[in-house]
């Protein structure tokens, strides 16, 4: 017996020491204090890692990625994740300050941020390495100085996607399918914009245009930017809006100010901004738990914009709202559709030098017409599509091309005014109301461009020389 007992605490001392000694896990991640800033001011980073240092490369991403900082050697140190994360923040320390000088550019900056080490003492004795990002924007400390074309990016939408810390403003990537009510930006970021916003910046600059950038909330704390651009763009998944942001587009173009909407789901849902816009704030289809749902006033209620009891439909700003859209080749919706647009308006000086004819097709072959679409009531007049202008549609409002789109029932059911079965379309369209604005109707039509589609370019072309100069 005394032997067996002797083997058995050897065993669990080896056992001890191994665990004492294998690695633990390797990793890295981090967040800034800010999404958006002005070259020449500073934004402070705040990173968790495993590691004893870690190392940092800063970089613009454009038509080419260039590294405009690098830093090695930073001490590493593991802070605890809140269990409210989330929708509070992590409220980690600042890890270093980074100063931005006022060289750089306007643009979508990365932060990657890198660790390495050799594994354990005597085993797992390999070379691992871990990295993490983050991105924040830096914009024009001259607006409209260098080009009068803005970009804002859809950054509340990202942050409406990240489950970072285990909820988001959906249930499907979040634990136990709990879908959050409000998200946080103080928290190591997600970002949309590989998929959507850079192929579109891609396109440009190799195409010779000059863009600054901006971010959703700019729009709300930093409207006076606006006034000196001639043209505001919105590209792929722009679908988290709040008032003031609507607030100050729709003084733009009152002004004389002209959007592009080259984006689909296009200021869909409400948020209401918290802590200087740290953090979002939208109950969604809960809009009755909203705790503003018990007062009189339902104007900032944070559900769909078009909800009867909001009652300011998307439509009046982009001429196009989710309601009448739907999906196409996503969310089992017209999963064999041919990702195109068929043109009806083929005069249109959005069309000039494409060649396109009445009844052509175009964009099916990167499929531009993808995953969320938006439309507005039409009926068809002359074989024509002629808006019905019950929907909030702008008077002005013409449709040049369309596709089919529906919703899924999941999606739609809990509106109780959404018509059961309702067919949808992706409308690309335009109005002028002061100034002029343009809808592509789609998320994806970026894609276009990524992939060379002829008539995608110069339609996009077309908007930017016409709108923007």
């Amino acid at each position: 017996m005394k032997t067996l007992l002797g083997i058995f605490s050897c065993v669990s001392l080896v056992v001890a020491t191994a665990s004492a000694q294998d690695p633990r896990s390797l990793f890295v991640e981090g967040y800034t204090d800010q999404i958006s800033v002005v070259a020449g001011e500073s934004i402070s980073v705040r990173v968790s890692t495993s590691a004893a240092t870690f190392e940092v490369e800063v970089a613009r991403e454009g038509k080419e990625r260039q590294v405009v900082w690098t830093k090695t050697g930073l001490p590493g140190r593991e802070h605890l994740i809140p269990a409210d994360a989330s929708s509070r923040g992590c409220n980690w320390p600042e890890t270093f300050k980074l100063e931005i000088p006022a060289t750089w550019k306007s643009g979508y900056y990365t932060i990657k941020l890198r660790v390495k080490d050799n594994g354990g003492m005597y085993t797992q004795k390999n070379t691992r390495t871990a990295e993490g990002s983050a991105f924040f924007v830096v914009r024009s400390s001259r607006p409209g100085h260098d080009t009068k074309i803005l970009l804002q990016l859809s950054t509340n939408t990202y942050n409406a996607y990240n489950n970072w810390g285990g909820y988001s403003l959906y249930a499907y990537n979040a634990k136990q399918k709990v879908q959050g009510r409000r998200v946080s930006f103080d928290r190591p970021p997600a970002s949309q914009f590989p998929n959507w916003e850079q192929p579109f910046v891609v396109w440009a600059e190799r195409s010779g245009y000059t863009i600054d950038y901006a971010v959703n909330s700019d729009l709300e704390f930093h409207p006076e930017i606006l006034k000196d651009y001639k043209l505001v763009l919105s590209v792929g998944h722009d679908e988290y809006w709040s008032s003031p942001m609507r607030d100050s587009l729709e003084a733009f173009i009152g002004a004389g100010g002209n959007v592009a909407f080259l984006s689909g789901n296009s200021v869909c849902w409400q948020v209401r901004s918290e802590e200087g816009g740290r953090a979002l704030v939208c109950w969604k289809q809960a809009f009755e738990q909203d705790p503003i749902y018990k007062s009189s006033d339902h104007k900032l209620l944070s559900t769909l914009w078009s909800h009867h009891l909001v009652d300011r439909p998307e439509n009046r700003l982009t001429g196009v709202g989710f309601l009448a859209g739907g999906y196409h080749k996503s969310h089992d919706q017209f999963m064999d559709g041919t990702g195109a647009f068929t043109v009806y308006q083929p005069d249109h000086w959005l069309f000039a030098g494409t060649e396109l004819k009445s009844g052509d097709l175009f964009g099916a072959k990167q499929t531009i017409v993808g995953y969320e679409c938006d439309g507005c009531d039409f009926v068809m007049k002359d074989g024509r599509p002629v808006p019905t202008y019950t929907d909030d549609t702008p008077r002005t409002f013409e449709i040049v091309a369309t596709a089919p789109a529906k919703w899924h029932p999941d999606d739609s059911d809990w509106y109780d005014r959404f018509p059961k079965g309702r067919m949808g379309a992706a409308v690309m369209g335009i109005y002028t109301r002061g100034g002029t604005v343009v809808t592509a109707g789609t998320t994806d039509w970026a894609h276009g461009l990524r992939g060379g589609e002829p008539a995608v370019e110069r339609i996009t072309k077309n908007i930017l020389d016409r709108l923007g100069r």
